[in-house]
């Protein structure tokens, strides 16, 4: 059994460890004698963020050496340690600076063999574990702790199960049952997801015409943001916590001090958590200076606008940026949904006008969207990928559209469900088979979370713009008449408590029979008994129909980068793989037919789009390479 060695061999072995001991790395560290390691080095087991668990003995071993509720934590929630507190837990033997790591480990080995430093079996260690009763107990609420926070998740469990076997056991069991358990993970759908998000992520920086130019990133030393609010906050919040110098203008002194309080509050709240010093905290904000005006634009690298979402106001700012910026300035945008050539159209630097969306709140959600018009400069587009990395965003690039890809994608998410109440079913069963599928809450819940004020403006982007597969409803428009808003009144289409808890409302019947009678539709039995699997296709299948039209457009250059984007800004589950690569486990026939079916008793709103029809008609992936026009040269 190749696990065991080299702890049965009759040399000694020590670990010597600088930088990443992840997954394997670290299960080959534990089979040594001994291991030594510098302050800055990381040690862990990720394997379960790919579908897997450890399969080199480290369920077996890590628990041995770190006691058992700490191994758990490591492994179910991929937590990795840094030297000190490794060392701290027993994981490894000594810490030493880089320099002296080498010799260190060699001297090690030398005394063990010479018995002047213990000759230790990691496998056979049974100090730090409790004895069985107790044991038993830590395991059996990881089981309970692991099924409440991912449900639809087979591999913590089996993780769990793995482990106990080697404590009940003994290591020998435990580490047959290890290798058997992951074997038969390996093949699974979970596995094979997650392992397509894993690369997909590092290749969303992968553009091509832009990244294989050989362009070099230019130095962004100063940022300037317009607005102050939610999104600008958050915005000057992550640039700061990246050493970024901020300038944070706003058009008056209480927005300014009221924007420049979101930010202290983000802080603070990174402080409380244990996750920064009161002197890091004081460092941090001191990059940040508040401003009434334009003067101190005329250093800057980077804007960043992020004001209300007025198409007039966004085109005045940016003519008034251009007279104020540097001509290397880049001059983006963080609008949501508005086309970037509007919001240019009274500037002449469109070359460096470009989209920078951030998701809420954005000094916390892991996407950014880049977004290039046919004008952008490549440049431009290395530079905000820089950027990106430099403030530990994922960036996706992205053409210019309503919408953009994630918001354009994820417009029918909404829509579908209105239609499906209009027609019959429940608002409450739908979010429920929606928040059970692993979405992070139902079209409903996020229609309150969003507020109804954006949900109408945004949605009215969309009606201008796709008329053709919009659906119109009266519904949302009568809770408004009723003065409900969403979370922020505590009535939308939940009612909240003091703590803002979500519970039903038994008044929304009402509504929804007023809705249907404006609109003169019919409920159909169908819909109201309409099975969870049913609930699901009809919600996220006109989203799939969506993200075909993103990518058959060329808006999206790849569909690992929809994936991506609708995981990282939508909260769909990463173990589904994303939206296409999800989409794909049903082939393009089956989704084309069932859209064909429901357009025939709904209306265009679900009528397949022509790339899914012609994928559907070959029988190809959605998600397989968009064929590209040969050049004629």
């Amino acid at each position: 059994m190749p696990c065991l060695f080299p702890s049965g061999a009759r040399k000694p072995s020590v670990a010597a460890i600088d930088g990443l001991a992840l997954g394997g790395g670290l299960e080959v560290a534990m089979v040594c004698h001994a291991r030594i390691a510098t302050s800055h080095a990381q040690l862990g087991l990720p394997e379960l963020q790919l579908g897997l668990i450890p399969g080199f003995g480290g369920t077996q071993r890590l628990p041995r050496l770190v006691g058992l509720s700490k191994a758990l934590e490591m492994l179910l929630m991929s937590k990795p340690v840094k030297g000190e507190e490794a060392h701290s837990l027993g994981l490894v033997d000594a810490i030493v600076s880089p320099d002296e790591l080498v010799n260190t480990a060699r001297r090690w080995a030398l005394d063990i063999v010479e018995g002047r430093k213990p000759w230790v079996a990691s496998l056979y260690k049974t100090d730090k574990i409790e004895p069985l009763g107790e044991a038993k107990e830590i395991l059996n609420f990881a089981r309970a702790m692991a099924r409440k926070r991912a449900p639809n998740l087979e591999h913590p469990i089996v993780c769990i199960d793995v482990v106990e076997t080697g404590i009940v056991s003994g290591p020998r069991a435990g580490l047959w049952k290890e290798a058997e358990a992951f074997q038969g993970l390996l093949g699974s759908d979970t596995c094979k997801s997650l392992v397509h998000v894993f690369f997909s992520i590092r290749g969303t920086s992968k553009v091509p015409g832009i990244t294989d130019r050989g362009l070099v990133p230019r130095r962004i030393n100063k940022v300037a943001i317009l607005g102050g609010g939610l999104m600008g906050s958050g915005i000057a919040t992550a640039l700061i916590l990246s050493g970024y110098p901020v300038i944070l203008k706003e058009v008056n002194e209480k927005f300014l001090q009221d924007g420049i309080g979101r930010v202290k509050a983000n802080l603070q709240s990174r402080v409380r958590k244990g996750k920064m010093t009161e002197e890091k905290f004081e460092k941090t904000l001191s990059l940040l200076k508040g401003v009434l005006d334009y003067e101190s634009f005329r250093d800057v690298d980077l804007i960043i606008e992020a004001v209300i979402e007025n198409v007039s106001l966004k085109q005045q700012i940016f003519s008034d940026l251009e007279k104020y910026c540097p001509s290397h300035c880049i001059l983006a945008s963080n609008t949501s949904t508005i086309d970037l050539n509007l919001i240019g159209e009274k500037t002449k630097s469109h070359d460096r006008i470009v989209g920078a969306h951030f998701f809420s709140p954005a000094h916390i959600m892991p996407l950014l969207e880049i977004v290039r018009t046919e004008k952008t400069s490549p440049q431009v587009i290395v530079d905000l990928l820089d950027v990106g990395k430099k403030i530990k965003k994922t960036p996706v690039v992205v053409g210019n559209c309503t919408g953009f890809a994630v918001n354009r994608m994820f417009f029918p998410y909404t829509q579908s469900a209105v239609l499906l109440v209009d027609h019959g079913a429940d608002v409450y069963q739908i979010d429920k088979a929606i928040t059970k599928f692993g979405m992070p809450m139902g079209p409903f819940r996020l229609c309150d979370l969003v507020g109804f004020g954006v949900a109408m403006a945004t949605g009215t982007q969309f009606v201008e713009n796709f008329p053709d597969r919009t659906y119109k409803s009266m519904l949302i428009l009568l809770l408004q008449e009723d003065k409900r808003a969403g979370e922020s009144t505590r009535k939308g289409f939940y009612i909240y408590d003091d703590k803002r808890k979500a519970g039903q409302d038994p008044e929304i019947n009402t509504f929804v029979q007023k809705s249907r009678e404006i609109s003169g539709v019919n409920v159909d039995p169908k819909l109201m008994k309409l099975p969870e699997k049913d609930i699901v296709e009809m919600i996220l299948f006109p989203v799939v129909n969506e993200a075909c039209r993103v990518l058959g457009e060329g808006i999206a250059v790849k569909a690992s980068d929809l994936d991506i984007a609708s995981i990282m800004g939508m909260g769909f589950p990463p173990y589904r793989g994303g939206i296409l690569f999800w989409a794909d486990t049903f082939g393009s026939k089956y989704i084309s037919s069932r859209l064909e079916e429901w357009s025939n008793i709904y209306g265009g709103f679900y009528k397949p789009c022509a790339y899914l029809t012609e994928r559907a008609a070959k029988g190809a992936p959605l998600s397989s390479p968009v064929e590209q026009a040969k050049s004629r040269l």
